[in-house]
């Protein structure tokens, strides 16, 4: 039987050969498996070396599907193949190659032959279906290696970086320690278990932190706390996410201060939470704090940097509004529902929902390590915020499900408690200026883009 051809090119902004070491870096494989797939990397080898295995566990419905491919045909810079050894295909070989032309104009092509498990009646059944999964990865990865080696290549003139992160297996952190190091950082976790190699043991509330052995960092970025939304708040709650914020904030920064050679900068998560419940009211970095629990803890969690400040750190709080991703938080949480049509605004659906994409949250950490001239409070919100009912419609839009099904602000009350009032219901109308003034650029400046890049629903 003969197999069937997938090919796809893509026009890369730099030359072909930082694209290919960018492949070789350690996390491009990460970068490159999309969100909205179960993927687990169980093994990865050597890079893309020959004779490099990395096996694959995914999902296909209840369906548990182990991959292992082999990597081959290495050639330095132009192109390297994989092999399935054993998984979901009859055959799969995978050909990059990487080619410039006599301008520089760099060039990836994914050059893809494969033959269905079942034979003839397997292809009938199958073709269409797993090409228009092929698709969507394809569209997903060229989209991802395109976008990271532009952001990449505009600090290029500055050398590769040491970079210190708390809460690197968080939701943005998963994101950001693959981002880092395919662009060429060497990244250092800062874990509370034992250490192992490339890792800092640390106890954010021991009260005190040796930093000596991160000597040598050149930034440190800060996103370690307790979920905020994992549970029904109580005292007992809210107290434990005071502690995992400003007691772990600022037993790292006085460590940070005692070093004999600090860090330059240090990027800390913070939160539009800030700002409270403030209707349509238009909120840049200058606007007065609100009174809530939450705005509270945000203006405590903040000012627990001062002491890297005040040792000479450049300190950014980076003002995260609802960070989308499929793999956690607010939009996985609602991916359920609204695939099977129980969708619905919430309360009036008239609340400002502040968000910002997974990649553009990954992506203002580096901005801000490397650019010096920002520092303080930043708001890391996209540019264009939505009320809960346009936030409702989009994603039915790009899932083509109905949202007619709404949440009144008492069930949300009954459901969450004081919860739903601070993280479903307040109106926080966020502008994003001081970012995009110092330079940044967005991936995905609007909902809908971020939706469907994020949902593979081009």
């Amino acid at each position: 039987m003969s197999c069937e051809v997938f090919n796809r090119r893509l026009l890369l902004p730099v030359q072909a050969s930082e694209a290919f070491a960018w492949h070789e870096r350690p996390g491009a494989l990460d970068r490159l498996i999309p969100p909205w797939e179960s993927a687990q990397i169980v093994e990865r080898g050597d890079g893309i070396r020959n004779g490099s295995i990395v096996k694959l566990v995914t999902a296909l419905g209840p369906l548990k599907l182990r991959w292992l491919a082999e990597h081959h045909d290495y050639s330095a810079g132009r192109s390297f193949r994989d092999t399935q050894r054993s998984g979901p295909f009859a055959s799969w070989e995978h050909l990059h190659k990487f080619e410039s032309d006599s301008s520089g104009q760099g060039t990836l092509e994914d050059h893809i032959e494969y033959r269905l498990p079942g034979g003839p009646v397997g292809s009938l059944l199958g073709s269409s279906f797993v090409r228009g999964k092929i698709q969507r990865l394809f569209d997903y990865r060229h989209n991802t290696t395109h976008a990271d080696l532009a952001a990449h290549s505009k600090h290029q003139g500055i050398g590769p970086m040491q970079i210190a992160i708390t809460g690197s297996s968080g939701l943005v952190g998963s994101a950001l320690v693959p981002f880092l190091t395919t662009g060429g950082h060497s990244v250092t976790r800062l874990v509370r278990r034992e250490a192992a190699e490339g890792e800092v043991t640390w106890d954010p509330q021991a009260g005190s932190f040796d930093a000596s052995p991160l000597d040598g960092i050149d930034a440190v970025v800060h996103l370690a706390g307790e979920n905020i939304a994992a549970s029904r708040w109580n005292p007992r709650v809210k107290q434990r996410m005071r502690d995992s914020r400003v007691v772990a904030t600022r037993t790292l920064c006085e460590g940070l201060a005692k070093m004999s050679a600090p860090p330059k900068a240090l990027i800390c998560a913070s939160a539009i939470g800030f700002y409270g419940d403030r209707g349509e009211e238009f909120l840049d970095e200058k606007a007065h704090p609100g009174s809530s629990f939450l705005a509270e803890l945000v203006q405590n969690w903040e000012a627990a940097t001062q002491p890297a400040a005040e040792a000479g750190i450049r300190v950014v709080n980076l003002r995260y509004g609802v960070i989308l991703s499929p793999k956690d938080g607010a939009l996985s949480k609602m991916l359920m529902p609204f695939k099977l049509g129980g969708g619905g605004r919430v309360g009036s659906g008239n609340q400002y929902w502040s968000w910002i994409s997974i990649d553009d949250a990954a992506g203002a950490v580096l901005h801000a390590i490397m650019t010096d001239e920002l520092s303080g409070p930043v708001n890391a919100v996209a540019p264009n915020p939505v009320t809960n009912l346009e936030f409702t419609k989009t994603l039915g839009r790009v899932l083509r499900r109905p949202t007619i099904i709404p949440m009144p602000a008492f069930a949300a009350r009954l459901a969450l408690g004081e919860m739903a009032d601070e993280l479903l219901l307040a109106s926080s109308h966020v502008d994003a200026t001081k970012l995009i003034r110092s330079g940044y650029e967005f991936r995905q400046p609007t909902l809908e883009e971020a939706l469907r890049h994020l949902l593979g629903r081009t």
